[in-house]
């Protein structure tokens, strides 16, 4: 990575106010839209006359949409010559069309500095492993980046491959006196019934952890609070895209901040059209180091909640709530559900009844809901969370059922181990040829 190039980028500590904030944003905001005059995309956009060059002509633009990228598929949001890229990326969960994203060497600088910036350090003496995909998503890819910085030692434990079963996370977890984590919140509850199932105890038997970073899915603080509860460990969030790497990190109060020094954040309200700098509503970006693929006034279409009140941390960055869908609900009877609530109410039965896994299904005139709970605490459960589901939505019409240890989440995914190969089509009298070319 650039270190020329590292230099010059703004630091945590490089401001005192927001006036000094944004005159580090303008001054490099005339540079990404120089670099947006080489996409074939924004030449289009820009069209004949003069191309913006300013804040004010920044703000005169349209926003950027997923689908715009999907159209531009593959290279036509390029603004350097081919030659010159490092990685090429897509996000997950596209349907159709893929959205295309991608960065030069010097684009991974900023990347891995922006994940780095993490209130629980990562050093040279830390192992660490990366639990989420590395395939065609920029996740698994930057935490190892920014570990690699920093001069950690990384395992690369891609949650998609089936070389890298539960079994096996525990195994590496304990062996290999794992430091730090990556990986979404939910993986982190897997590993604890995994380590259980194997006789484990996660707060006692895994005593080189020290933190978890966790990312890609909502997190209610109740369920962060049971997974630091369970694993007796800082557990430290972090939001971002593909599409735009890491956008907030969360500092030593418990809040995510907005990295606002590399890159320009406007909250859209779709019901208005307005743009705004805090607020509620649809969270816009901009990076201002991504020289590859520019992108200006790309619409997440993740609905956030943003503020610029100061932060006890002393952090001169915006606040952000992440809500994304969970901020949207079902309606049952009178009550509108929502899976944030849930998840609170779920999580807020005591830590003895051993609630981890759980799902519902809304219907207008019933709310079904099963949790994992063993036999002997589970009418105590079931009986806790109905109350807490009619004190927070009223006389809501539910039916909630206590499964075994099992149903949700089969031991077997814990504690199995896949058979997989490598590829050969000669095979002897009595072994299983049916492997010969899906090796898995």
């Amino acid at each position: 990575m650039s270190r020329q190039f590292s230099e010059r980028l703004p630091q945590l500590g490089d401001w005192r106010d927001q006036e000094q904030l944004r005159k580090t944003q303008d001054e490099q905001l005339r540079e990404t839209l120089a670099w947006a005059r080489n996409s074939p995309f924004y030449r289009r956009r820009f069209g004949a006359g003069p191309a913006p060059a300013s804040r004010a002509d920044f703000e005169g633009l349209a926003l950027t949409g997923k689908q715009d990228l999907r159209d531009a598929y593959p290279f036509g949001m390029l603004a350097v010559p081919k030659s010159e890229l490092a990685t090429y990326h897509e996000s997950s969960g596209t349907a159709g069309s893929p959205t295309p994203s991608y960065y030069t060497e010097r684009d991974w600088t900023d990347l891995a500095e922006r994940y780095a910036r993490k209130w629980v350090g990562i050093g040279p003496e830390d192992t660490f492993l990366v639990r989420t995909p590395y395939a065609l998503m920029i996740t698994g890819h930057l935490a190892q980046a920014a570990a690699r910085l920093k001069g950690a030692t990384v395992v690369p434990g891609d949650n998609r491959s089936l070389a890298m079963p539960y079994s096996r996370v525990l195994r590496v977890l304990h062996d290999l006196e794992v430091s730090l984590t990556w990986s979404m919140p939910t993986e982190i509850l897997l590993w604890a019934a995994a380590a259980r199932a194997a006789g484990l105890v996660p707060d006692r038997d895994f005593p080189a952890l020290r933190a978890v970073f966790v990312g890609g899915e909502p997190l209610s603080p109740a369920r962060r609070a049971r997974i630091g509860e369970i694993w007796g460990v800082p557990v430290v969030e972090e939001y971002g895209s593909t599409e735009t790497g890491s956008l907030a990190g969360e500092c030593p109060e418990g809040r995510l901040h907005l990295w606002a020094d590399r890159a320009v954040f406007e909250v859209y309200d779709p019901g208005t059209g307005t743009l705004s700098a805090d607020g509620a509503g649809q969270l816009v970006v901009t990076p201002l180091y991504r020289q590859a693929m520019p992108l200006l006034r790309y619409n997440l279409e993740d609905n956030v909640e943003v503020s610029d009140e100061p932060c006890a941390c002393g952090w001169q960055l915006p606040t952000v709530r992440v809500l994304g869908r969970s901020a949207f609900g079902h309606r049952v009877g009178s009550a509108t559900v929502t899976q944030a609530r849930l998840e609170e109410l779920v999580f807020g039965l005591p830590v003895e009844h051993g609630v981890m896994f759980w799902r519902a299904r809304a219907r207008p005139e019933l709310l079904e809901l099963e949790i994992e709970v063993a036999p002997e605490h589970r009418e105590a459960a079931r009986t806790a969370l109905a109350a807490a589901i009619e004190a927070a939505y009223g006389p809501v019409p539910a039916r909630i059922d206590g499964v075994p240890p099992g149903s949700l989440v089969p031991l077997e995914a814990l504690t199995g181990v896949h058979d997989v190969v490598k590829p050969r089509s000669l095979f002897g009298p009595d072994e299983d040829w049916s492997k010969a070319l899906l090796y898995y």
